[in-house]
This record gives C-alpha cells, structure tokens and sequence, in this order.
C-alpha cells in the first residue's frame, strides 16, 4: 500500500547487467524523520560509511538511491568519492544538499562503481516516481533473490488511517548484526527522529538480527526507517506517547514478515526452521545456543537430507560455550517429537518419529535450558547443494 508522502521511481541503469531494473531513487516529503542501523562489518561498504555521515548531520533528509549489481565495497577512497558523487548528482536534480541524500549499494564486493552509468539513470528514476510503485522497487532491489519482498499493513492511530509499508532484499550472506540485506520500512504517521530511532532499534533485535541463512555478515546490511508525517497524526516524541506503542508494533511485525521472507527466500534453500531456546539466565546465552544451532553447517545439511542425525544439534548446543551449563538438564524437541530427554536419548524415541518432522517444509527445533525464565527464537533454513552453486556462479 502506498505511503503518504513517499514516492519511489525505478530505472534501468545497466550497473552490471543490461535491460535489468537496477536503480532505486525514494523521495520523501519536507519534514520526514529517517532513522537507520547498518552492518557491524569493519570493512562496510563506501555507501554505509556515507549513510552514517549523513544521519550523524540530523539535517532533514529528501532522498535515498539504491543500486544493484555492485556493493562499491572494498573499494576504498574512490568508492567513498563515487559514492559522494551519487548523492551530489541527485541531489543537484532534487535542489537539496548532497548530505540530505542517503545511498545505499549491493552486489559485487570490490569493483569500482559504474557512477556514470547510475547518475546517466537518475532523470528517468525521477521520472518514474509515484506512491504506489513499491512492487516494482522490490523488484529493483533484488540481487540473487528469486522473489521481491515486500509488506503493508494499515491501522488507525488517534482516529487517522496510518499505512506503514516494507520491502527487503536478501538471500545470501546473511547473518545479524546486521543480518547482503537491506530492508526499508516507511509509515506516514509523525514520529521524532528519537523516537523513530529507538523503534527501528526495536524492531532489527526482533527481526533482521534473529535470522541467518550462512552465518556471513555483509559489509552492506542497513535498515532503514522512514516517517513522512503527511498523514496528519499527532507527532509521537517518545515511548509515552500514547500511539508509540501501537505503531512500534505494526513496524515490528512488517520487520518480522521481511526477515523471514529473506530466509524463506535464502539461497538455495529448501526448508524454514525456526530455533526456540527458553530456559536460559538471560536473552544473550539463549541467542548464543540458537545461533550455534542455526549456524552449524553439519545440522543444516542433515535438514537437506531430511536425516534425523539428530546428535548433530546436542553437539551445537554444547558448542555455544554458556558457562556452568548443565548438559543433563536440557531437554531437546523437534516438531511434537522429545528427541533428548535430561541430556540425553529419549527412551521413548523413535528414529521414524524424528524422519517424519524432518521431511516437512517448516520445522521447530525447541531447546529447554533449564536455568532460568529467558528465552528467545531465531530464524534460518538449510544448506543444499544449490548454495554452493549459486555463490560459485554468482560473479558468472
């Protein structure tokens, strides 16, 4: 559904494949409040350096520009100086300050950005403009994503219909901190930058930064959080304003939807599993013995081949390194199925049992820690022989 206040226009710029929708420009109305949280990767990409600039500046931001095909990662100071020159080459078009638009890049690490190439196609992304091209843009934004992702939702905060709309990229090299992802999600409510910042904060530690497709983090991951303010509600200034709530969780939920959709969609991938660990001390060591599991190539591959090798996930959960960690009180579920009982084999277990919740499309892997109250969920899928194929073809 169309954001009030938010137009996106789509291009064929030719960035490294020809007759290919590769160039996304969004503009926002005066006053719009931008908030984003980008990759923990050291060596981030010209355009997060850029983006953080920017946001750091707290001046009103008109645009953003995403381009595919080419992360300008590991390019050092020329990236950063065709970086810059993107922004300045919009900007000049939109009559704003270059700092008052955002760039955003994926795709191939380490080769020079074709900027002429992306500022020859900027008049027509201009051009194409409009509120209801959200399907298109994430169309544009894909890079070995076999679907566009996308998300809207509608309620009503203080009497007003409030739309808040999402899309993602992503299905490789995806692991949190950030999650190449990049997620924009946009509402036409009024919300400060603070307040904008604390719940895009919210929503990343519940979505983007509870998935992994490979256990890489990208050096280009950001998600971005956009509030035109032009459908005419009550500015929300922090979490006690009355509709915060409300709207934070309406982003959440859209962050969530695109999360998943990203692992749904992970390269290669033939089944959804979702890890939920309860029992812990505290959230951390709970998210630690999730990831061991999520990220352990051996139980990702036993999920390919549907093989109930199900000593796989005890070895993960051991591997997590918690402290103190009493392994003869952990319980192990897949499915409806008690597979480990008091830290080991479940009497009453059978192996066609554990077959069965293996074959299926969608599995729960739910680990009892028995240590305390916390507890958390995380989202990945299995490791097939088509990953391995798609990233060795993918500079093809």
């Amino acid at each position: 559904m169309p954001v009030k206040g938010l137009a996106l226009g789509i291009a064929e710029a030719g960035v490294r494949k020809a007759k290919r929708k590769d160039l996304l420009v969004m503009r926002f109305a005066e006053g719009a409040a931008v908030a984003g949280v980008f990759t923990q990767n050291r060596f981030c990409a010209a355009p997060v350096i850029l983006c953080k600039e920017h946001l750091a500046l707290e001046r009103p931001l008109r645009a953003l520009v995403v381009n595919t095909g080419n992360a300008n990662a590991g390019t050092g100071d020329d990236g950063l100086a065709r970086a810059r020159q993107t922004c300045a080459e919009l900007a000049a078009l939109l009559g704003c300050e270059s700092s008052q638009v955002l760039p955003f890049s994926t795709g191939v690490i380490m080769e020079p950005l074709p900027v002429e190439r992306i500022v020859a196609a900027l008049p027509r992304a201009l051009a194409d403009c409009r509120e209801d091209n959200w399907a298109r843009a994430a169309e544009s934004i894909m890079t070995t994503d076999t679907v566009p992702k996308a998300r809207s939702r509608r309620i009503t905060l203080g009497g007003k219909s409030v739309t808040v709309t999402g899309m993602a990229k992503g299905a490789g090299m995806i692991h949190p901190d950030m999650a190449t992802m990049l997620g924009f999600v946009a509402t036409d409510a009024a919300v400060s930058r603070e307040a904008l910042q604390r719940m895009l904060n919210q929503a990343a530690a519940g979505s983007f930064n509870r998935i992994t497709v490979d256990g890489d983090t990208s050096t280009n991951d950001s998600f971005v959080l956009i509030a035109t303010g032009a459908a005419g509600t009550q500015t929300i200034v922090d979490e006690r304003h009355p509709d915060y709530a409300a709207l934070a969780e309406t982003v959440a939920e859209v962050a969530v939807w695109l999360a998943q959709a990203i692992i749904r969609d992970g390269e290669g991938a033939t089944k959804f599993i979702t890890v939920q660990v309860e029992g812990g001390k505290s959230e951390e060591e709970c998210t630690r013995v999730a990831f061991a599991i999520a990220h352990s190539p051996l139980v990702k591959t036993a999920f390919f081949a549907s093989d109930p090798n199900l000593g796989r996930l005890l070895c993960a959960i051991g591997n997590a390194g918690i402290p103190d960690f009493d392994v003869g009180r952990v319980q192990l579920h897949l499915g409806d199925v008690l597979v480990a009982k008091d830290g080991g084999r479940n009497p009453a277990y059978r192996e066609e049992d554990g077959q069965r919740v293996m074959k299926q499309s969608e599995i729960t892997v739910r680990v009892e820690l028995a240590r305390g109250s916390a507890q958390t969920t995380v989202w990945t899928c299995d490791l097939s022989h088509d990953y391995v194929s798609i990233n060795a073809d993918y500079r093809s």
